[in-house]
């Protein structure tokens, strides 16, 4: 079987994209990383074939993208729209957000990701966090 995720052909692309997030990634970053969000936890810059994610769930398969100025290019609409049909045809789940919808309604943002997360929970794809301690 090929190997769909996390591809070792695809790690330096991985890499450089962690290491050049722009402003709108690292803060929702700030804000999704370490379990922050209804215990669940995402990883930066996770590969589904050749295509790289800015965020994935794995556990619940959530796939989260930040989208900036490059993707309204030419030709990129089109890219990612391709794209997300094929992540979305791994069975992966996908929002997207804008640059501007992180920037002006972080929290916006955030409750649209939460009530996804409770919704792939709702199908049973990830168990409920465990009560606070």
């Amino acid at each position: 079987m090929t190997k769909l995720y996390n591809k070792t052909s695809e790690k330096l692309k991985r890499q450089r994209l962690r290491r050049e997030m722009t402003k709108a990634e690292k803060r929702l970053w700030e804000k999704i990383k370490n379990r922050q969000l209804e215990n669940c936890k995402f990883r930066r810059q996770y590969s589904v074939a050749e295509f790289v994610i800015d965020f994935y769930s794995p556990e619940i398969k959530l796939a989260l993208e930040v989208d900036g100025d490059s993707h309204f290019q030419e030709g990129a609409v089109e890219y990612d729209a391709k794209r997300q049909e094929f992540i979305e045809s791994a069975r992966i789940n996908f929002l997207r957000f804008t640059n501007d919808n992180v920037y002006h309604n972080l929290d916006g943002v955030l409750d649209v990701i939460v009530d996804g997360i409770k919704s792939l929970r709702t199908l049973g794809v990830l168990p409920p966090p465990a009560p606070p301690c």
